[in-house]
């Protein structure tokens, strides 16, 4: 198989220990944690961000739940040539998840520190997962040349 910045097995040092492999096994902990939170207390962390939890959004949480839970599970279990596909579908969702708040916050259609804080919690994740993914690009072109 060929190497590619998508299928090489991450290493702190190929990267310059921008954003080490523990940083991105934390993510993936943290994404467990609130998907179980999600999922069994959707209203209670609802809350915590300032949300109203009417039945819709409760759904919405618990739906948020399964799919942190498995972005989580599958970066953790996924043999080291295969993190960095899982790291890289972590970004996506998460800068997905940054422009709906970042909008949210536009319209001003949230409760006042539910954006704010959805859109600080999703975009730290991803700002985590873009330094990683272009270090990796970095150090995958100076390996190419």
């Amino acid at each position: 198989m060929a190497t590619t910045p998508l299928t090489h097995p991450p290493r702190d040092a190929r990267h310059g220990g921008v954003v080490p492999d523990a940083a991105l096994r934390g993510l993936a902990v943290g994404r467990l944690a609130l998907g179980l939170a999600a999922l069994v207390a959707p209203r209670r962390l609802g809350r915590t961000f300032g949300l109203e939890m009417d039945p819709q959004v409760v759904y919405m949480t618990r739906i948020y739940g399964g799919r942190a839970m498995a972005l989580g599970a599958g970066y953790l279990t996924a043999p080291a040539p295969e993190r960095p596909r899982w790291q890289r579908l972590g970004l996506a969702v998460d800068a997905a998840d940054t422009v709906a708040a970042t909008g949210h916050l536009r319209r001003h259609d949230l409760p006042p520190s539910a954006a704010p804080a959805l859109a600080a919690l999703t975009g730290s994740y991803a700002a985590v997962g873009a330094a990683r993914a272009i270090a990796d690009l970095v150090a995958h072109h100076r390996r190419a040349t």
